[in-house]
């Protein structure tokens, strides 16, 4: 029996977990965190991401947590509306075979999966990585010595593993934060099933209103020192950059105050490396090709990147360079076009000036058009093959 050890029991860990096990891996996860996390911001699982679902056999659950379609409602800063966009729109771009869900909620599935098939240790973190030709050997902070055919990291964006075996170069960081947590309860003026956004110079502010315990925020601006930022923390920060704005912004950051360990918040970097393995050490999601919220795909280039690694793995059975060489070939280039649209996508996500807002809007508003939105389903279609 072929063994694992798998750093992060996030997406991309927790994938791997279920895909190795499935192929019958004996499987080992640590996570750093002393428990596991529910916070997070929507995700859409769509072409090769909604593929691997499938083949991990997780679409029965997620089509539980589906958050399904909703309005969305473009607004000036004091919260009036500018125009809408149906959710007609937003059918017509993903199609059919299409998921929205929580983060934490395909965690949830992935560890409904693997709980009682995999060891996951939390509070638990790699001190020290040794290879050879034939193995891996793995010290971890509860004193265990593991050895391992493979190692994965798919410890994230601010991956130790990466930094201890590749080196810490590989990182390209950019000046934006990113928060995003659930609303227990919707917050005032957002329509019921819709989402009100407003996109200014340098930001945007969006709130979801799907009812208790399905509603969110999400929030990204350009700043001139982010790790000045982080160090204020989110609620801070989020006032100081959101203040001014009205429609439901003050009451979601009120809501953050109660509980601020909720939010994701953090600094939008890539992950750009020459390559994702080095002997029996393959790193995997974030913490190999980070493209950042703005892409849009990271959980499901993470869920794709865990089912075509176990793809390969199984076609080289005996032959790991093989393995994963030709999954990093099959890969790169999905991961090289969305960190590209992510850079563009910078753009629209917080604009340079008060033009390019105006430009964007003119941008959304077309595609509300009559036969506007049947040529960009099939756009993202060919964007998504």
């Amino acid at each position: 029996m072929k063994r694992a050890v798998i750093v992060g029991a996030g997406i991309a860990g927790l994938a791997t977990a279920l895909r190795l096990h499935q192929d019958g891996w004996q499987i080992l996860v640590a996570e750093r965190a002393p428990a596991r996390r529910s916070s997070g911001y929507m995700v859409n699982l769509i072409g090769p991401g909604y593929d691997a679902a499938e083949r991990l056999s997780l679409i029965s659950a997620l089509t539980a947590a589906d958050l399904g379609l909703f309005t969305t409602v473009l607004v000036h800063a004091d919260g009036r509306p500018k125009f809408t966009v149906p959710s007609a729109i937003a059918e017509a771009a993903l199609g059919k075979r299409a998921l929205s869900v929580f983060r934490g909620d395909l965690e949830s599935c992935l560890f409904d999966a693997v709980r009682d098939r995999v060891d996951i240790r939390f509070g638990t973190t790699v001190t020290s990585v040794d290879q050879d030709t034939d193995h891996v050997r793995v010290e971890l902070s509860d004193g265990t010595i593991e050895q391992a055919d493979l190692l994965v990291g798919a410890d994230g964006v601010h991956s130790a593993t990466r930094t201890a075996v590749f080196g810490p170069d590989f990182r390209v960081d950019l000046p934006y934060l990113v928060a995003a947590f659930p609303l227990t309860h919707p917050v005032p003026g957002v329509p019921e099933s819709s989402a009100t956004t407003y996109i200014g110079p340098g930001r945007t502010a969006a709130m979801v209103n799907l009812g208790p315990e399905r509603s969110s925020a999400f929030f990204t601006y350009r700043s001139a020192e982010p790790a000045a930022d982080l160090e204020r923390g989110p609620v801070d920060a989020l006032r100081a950059a959101f203040g001014d704005l009205s429609g439901g912004v003050p009451d979601a950051i009120d809501h953050l105050a109660k509980d601020p360990a909720s939010a994701y918040f953090d600094a939008v970097s890539q992950v750009v490396m020459p390559r994702w393995s080095t002997g029996r050490v393959v790193l995997l999601g974030d913490a190999a090709w980070c493209v950042t919220l703005f892409a849009g795909h990271g959980a499901a280039l993470a869920l794709a990147g865990a089912d075509h690694l176990g793809a390969a793995l199984r076609r080289h059975a005996d032959d790991l360079p093989a393995a994963l060489a030709e999954w990093e070939t099959g890969l790169r280039p999905e991961v090289s076009k969305r960190q590209a649209l992510a850079r563009r996508g910078m753009a629209q996500y917080a604009p340079p000036s008060r033009f390019h807002v105006w430009m964007s809007d003119l941008t959304i508003r077309a595609i509300t058009l009559p036969g506007i939105s049947g040529l960009v389903r099939r756009g993202i279609e060919r964007a998504n093959r």
